[in-house]
């Protein structure tokens, strides 16, 4: 489950309920794996190797490149029984990660606040976000994204989209068909799944 809240402040918090990114240090960098995820290009999903049969892509450029360029980047994990967190600016540390308080949940939580040096505009856009996560969510089959939008838009109430596909692509399909109201030529939609975990595909 992922929620994803638009904030009034102009940042985006995005929380899930996974395993939590790694926060022991890494062999290597000498660095906590959030540091080194966070800051790291190309830091991988895997850390080893034993951590998914099948993966599309977790952390690697997108959240180096985020934090980057953001004038500020709060991380939060819930993993190992304890609440760990640790601010950046601007991509660089601005203490090492702080274990806190103890908890019996998993997972992430980021927020950033994108940089207005860096960017013409900060302002995100509803639509552009809703129509990403909903192709998310078609693209990962069970998997629920709640879209929250907390900003005053025109005197209007705060606004919450859920998207879950149980079907996946089939619902995706369906979607389009419907979209583009043309005849069908199969009422049903076509389809069929394999998975191999030596190959890492599905």
């Amino acid at each position: 489950d992922i929620q994803i809240t638009m904030r009034k402040d102009g940042g985006i918090r995005v929380v899930d309920d996974g395993r939590g990114i790694p926060v022991d240090i890494h062999p290597v960098e000498g660095i906590s794996t959030v540091e080194l995820v966070l800051t790291k290009l190309h830091a991988g999903g895997k850390f080893g190797g034993g951590g998914y049969a099948v993966s599309g892509g977790l952390h690697g450029v997108g959240s180096s490149v985020v934090n980057a360029l953001s004038e500020r980047l709060d991380v939060e994990v819930r993993r190992q029984g304890a609440v760990w967190r640790q601010s950046f600016t601007i991509g660089v540390p601005d203490a090492p990660l702080q274990k806190g308080e103890g908890s019996t949940e998993t997972g992430t939580t980021i927020t950033f606040w994108p940089s207005r040096e860096i960017f013409e505009t900060v302002e995100f856009d509803y639509d552009t976000l809703r129509a990403r996560f909903q192709q998310m969510a078609f693209l990962n089959k069970g998997l629920a994204l709640t879209l929250h939008d907390e900003r005053e838009v025109d005197g209007a109430e705060h606004r919450t989209e859920k998207f879950l596909y149980e079907r996946g692509l089939v619902d995706y399909v369906e979607h389009l068909v419907k979209a583009k109201k043309t005849e069908v030529v199969n009422a049903d939609v076509i389809a069929f799944e394999s998975e191999d975990t030596v190959k890492k595909i599905s």
